[in-house]
């Protein structure tokens, strides 16, 4: 066990993570495209976590289109 974190122990079966998380809606950014992108993100947490990669791929490749259209001057 490294010394540094003797308290963060991964045997410390009195915590419960998915009972201690908290939900929370991402702030607007302004640009409906944004948003609607990283809405995206709320199907996370109702999914196992063998399909977040599919999930957070779809997210970047939407935030990466909008990019690359402003870049270009589109918007």
């Amino acid at each position: 066990m490294n010394e540094d974190y003797r308290d963060q122990g991964a045997g410390d079966e009195s915590q419960n993570p998915s009972s201690e998380r908290t939900v929370v809606s991402p702030p607007r950014t302004g640009d409906d495209r944004v948003d609607a992108a990283v809405a995206g993100l709320s199907l996370l947490p109702g999914l196992p976590a063998e399909e977040h990669v599919t999930v957070l791929e779809e997210v970047h490749g939407r935030l990466r289109d909008i990019l690359g259209e402003l870049s270009e001057g589109r918007s």
